[in-house]
């Protein structure tokens, strides 16, 4: 057993056996990572207060926002054409002219931080901390462009290893810079240094798999088509973060740094779920990169089998996240965040929109349909904006979260309709038995809520409940699970 276990969690196999080993691995990596970084993000906002915490967010969600820019989608160009063609000398073409132009967006980036920012900063408090921001985004730029090599090898056992140690290395300067100066500044410097540690080790251990003849390698003819195919998928990703990064941007302009401390500690815990289909989807990539042109019945059965295993997912979260909010908000940041109650219970909700549209995204490119994704990113970042600037004033940041959801309803309902008109596909019928598992469950927190059980034992228990019910209708997504891994 120990023997199929190693076999499983280290090598390549069957398809099915490769995409449920990069799902582990990125579990692993992603959930241990932030559960890793948790700690030091819970000890921050309680040392910070609402209003430090909301100064430091603020600087960190100006650098997700310029993500897409120093990307383009270069990271899944990169992925799609290392699963598509394994020749080394293509593949060394395509790796050194995206990291050349990688390369430049990120020097953009990081002067749009230093010039242009700090001239649309309205918090005060933030301005200081934009130049640690800027090396923030360099950092988590160049350790993002390591994570996509593993990926288009497939291997993410590695990116797993290097994004544990990211994180620990942001706690540990997290908690040595909060000790020096319980301040939003020195706070900041301590997760810039933790990342910088982080993209250091990515390239440590994949010296080995950078063309040695980087210069050489570029390819100016290669720069044309690589930005006709990535461009769109860029401004997909820059249209899709409006639906919820820019929330706390405009928070700023019209409220205060005390509600972006309250919104933002609803979005941090919604944030970490929103990685599970992102690890899913991640993991699939190249299986679709490979099925979509030439296998259409094969293509099919694994979106709908990918799109399933979400829903199992998403459903029950939404579900516990809606009835258990107050006593998790309390339980992790205190009860000075508790008006970001109700954010975080309409914010839950999106996870039903997020989820599968984040394969259906993944699903789309491999397509070879950007403007697919261009629309749908548009109709939900342009809609989440003006809902923004139409409900913040009156609503709060209540009336933020609504407008994210509205807004993510919209535009997957969309992507969901172009996707379908490509390959259509049926996902409703295999989910009868995690509705029936997502009711049962939810009857066992209400009476654990009535009990007055602690939340952690609530959420235990509501978790082992769902589980024993899909275990005992026999959901088909466990044991194909469980068959990709006895036959490694």
């Amino acid at each position: 057993m120990l023997k199929r276990v190693q076999s499983f969690l280290f090598n390549n196999t069957t398809t099915r056996q490769t995409v449920i080993k990069n799902v582990v691995w990125l579990g692993i990596s992603n959930f241990g990572g932030r559960f890793i970084r948790a700690i030091i993000i819970v000890y921050g906002a309680r040392i910070l207060g609402a209003e430090g915490w909301g100064v430091f967010s603020y600087g960190v969600t100006l650098a997700a926002i310029l993500t897409p820019f120093t990307d383009v989608g270069l990271s899944q160009f990169l992925i799609r054409e290392t699963a598509k063609n394994d020749d080394p000398a293509h593949r060394a073409r395509v790796f050194s002219t995206t990291l050349s132009l990688k390369l430049v967006l990120l020097l953009l980036g990081v002067l749009i931080i230093l010039v242009a920012a700090p001239w649309f900063t309205t918090i005060e408090e933030a301005k200081v901390i934009l130049p640690i921001i800027a090396f923030l985004l360099a950092f988590d730029t160049l350790r993002e462009f390591g994570a996509a090599i593993t990926r288009a090898l497939e291997r993410m056992e590695w990116e797993a290893g290097l994004f544990l140690a990211t994180n620990v290395a942001i706690v540990l300067a997290g908690f040595g810079f909060l000790l020096l100066s319980p301040t939003a500044e020195s706070f900041t410097w301590g997760y810039t240094v933790g990342t910088g540690i982080g993209a250091a080790l990515t390239f440590v251990v994949l010296r080995g798999y950078i063309p040695r003849n980087l210069i050489a390698s570029f390819s100016k003819r290669l720069v044309r088509p690589i930005l006709s195919a990535a461009w769109p998928l860029s401004i997909a990703s820059l249209l899709g973060i409006l639906m919820i990064n820019t929330d706390i941007l405009i928070i700023g302009w019209l409220r205060s740094a005390e509600e972006v401390g309250f919104y933002s500690a609803a979005y941090r815990v919604v944030q970490l779920l929103y990685l599970l289909p992102g690890i899913l989807a991640s993991s699939a990539f190249p299986t679709f990169s490979r099925l979509a042109d030439n296998h259409r019945a094969q293509m099919r059965s694994t979106l709908e089998r990918t799109l399933a295993v979400v829903f199992i997912m998403a459903l029950p979260l939404a579900a516990g996240g809606l009835l258990l909010a107050p006593q998790i908000i309390e339980l992790l940041f205190g009860s000075e965040f508790l008006p970001g109650t109700a954010p975080f219970q309409i914010l839950m909700l999106t996870l039903l929109a997020d989820f599968p549209v984040v394969v259906l995204a993944h699903a789309a490119f491999a397509y070879n349909r950007p403007k697919l994704l261009t629309a749908y990113a548009a109709i939900g970042g342009v809609l989440n904006v003006a809902l923004d600037f139409l409900l913040i004033p009156s609503f709060g940041i209540t009336g933020c979260a609504w407008a994210t959801l509205i807004a993510q309803v919209c535009s997957t309902a969309y992507l969901r309709r172009k996707v379908k008109q490509e390959n259509p596909f049926s996902v409703l019928p295999r989910l009868s038995i995690a509705f029936t598992a997502t009711a049962i469950m939810a009857g066992g927190v209400l009476l654990f809520m009535s009990i007055k059980l602690p939340v952690l034992l609530s959420v235990a228990l509501g978790a082992a409940i769902y589980g024993a019910v899909l275990y005992f209708l026999k959901e088909p997504s466990l044991r194909e699970a469980k068959q990709a891994i006895m036959h490694s």
